[in-house]
């Protein structure tokens, strides 16, 4: 643990040193208008291995294979049948920006009854809707599942999730979204993470290429784009330069910490102010030894047990009291606990008190 968390902060030390690099443009903002659009099914898969739903505990299943039967002509109406390679599931897809009749996209397959596995199921063909009601794909395939499952009398054995799995290109697309992207005369780059400083960046940048004011920061996550002052041929070819431009993002200070795995990720313009800093483990330690007391042979007399406990405090020598001097940079900090030998887990302590104690100049993150 020790040595994977020098390593951590050997690499962080390295990036706190170099400087950020410009980035394009199109991983800053989102263009208006250009999004995907999510899309749901309800579907049944087949061909399982005897995993599938219990149709006594999931009735819609024997529901919709009905259906799906009577479509196809096989009368089952008063038919008993209790198959166990069948099982329900939704299916959930992105539709993307400027998807096409006739294109593919990839779908995500989870159970919602009760089956134990998908792994080799074929999903019939399943309508997928949006948000409006309208089908706009229809999906169909072998599904690849992420997990195994093995089973005996006495045990089983379950490795990733068996139940949900995946179709690459298993959906057809049949409904093209009416988006009429040449239509725009004014067009909007909105910020993933909204920042004046890096939103005025964008409108310079843009501007600076085209040697003319064609953008305006509107607020902080927000940049207009002039079309028609852009003198480009359509609108897709202005995107098509502005989304290449390189821009230099404004980053705020920032510490992440996630509790389960003990990892901490901090930006290099975390700063602390002057404040001291002493770190120490308390352990408390009860053992039960009961005592059997017996009577006397032959006495009239009852087995008794006598409870006893032991009860220990031990506090492990933890580090001295460390001042952090003020304005500290990352680098510092790091260098300075680390050379106390303090753990990953103890740092998240020591953050969060120096945080309470408002020394911490930086947003903090608990996951």
């Amino acid at each position: 643990m020790r040595l994977v968390f020098f390593t951590l902060i050997c690499l962080l030390s390295i990036a706190s040193a170099s400087v950020a690099g410009p980035v394009r443009i199109k991983d800053l903002v989102e263009f208006d208008g250009v999004r995907g659009n999510d899309l749901v099914g309800y579907g049944l898969v087949v061909g399982l291995n005897g995993t599938g739903d219990g149709l006594r505990n999931a009735p819609f299943t024997e529901e919709i294979m009905s259906n799906i039967l009577e479509r196809l002509g096989v009368n089952v109406a008063g038919e008993q049948f209790r198959p166990k390679n069948v099982a329900a599931v939704f299916v959930t897809a992105a539709l993307p920006p400027f998807a096409r009749g006739g294109s593919q996209i990839d779908v995500t397959v989870s159970a919602i009854g009760d089956a134990n596995s998908l792994l080799g199921g074929t999903l019939i063909m399943t309508p997928l809707n949006a948000a409006d009601g309208q089908i706009y794909a229809v999906a169909q395939g072998t599904i690849i599942a992420g997990g195994a499952l093995a089973e005996g009398d006495g045990a089983n054995l379950t490795q990733g999730v068996p139940t949900a799995g995946v179709i690459p290109s298993g959906a057809r697309v049949e409904r093209e979204i009416d988006f009429n992207l040449s239509s725009l005369e004014d067009l909007r780059l909105a910020l993933r993470d909204a920042d004046f400083t890096t939103a005025a960046r964008i409108e310079n940048a843009i501007n600076n290429d085209f040697g003319r004011p064609v953008a305006r920061m509107l607020d902080a996550g927000t940049v207009q784009l002039n079309v028609e002052s852009t003198q480009m041929i359509s609108v897709a070819h202005a995107l098509g330069r502005i989304e290449n431009i390189e821009v230099e993002p404004e980053r705020k200070a920032r510490v992440v910490v996630d509790q389960r795995s003990g990892t901490i990720v901090m930006g290099e313009d975390v700063r602390i102010s002057r404040v001291a800093v002493s770190q120490g483990n308390l352990t408390l330690r009860i053992q039960e030894a009961p005592i059997v007391v017996q009577p006397n042979p032959f006495s009239d007399g009852e087995t008794l047990v006598v409870p006893r406990t032991r009860a220990e405090i031990e506090e492990e020598p933890g580090i001295a009291l460390a001042e952090v001097p003020d304005g500290a940079s990352l680098s510092e900090v790091i260098a300075g606990l680390n050379a106390l030998g303090v753990s990953p887990r103890d740092m998240i302590d020591i953050l969060k008190s120096i945080k309470a104690a408002g020394a911490l100049h930086a947003e903090f993150i608990v996951r």
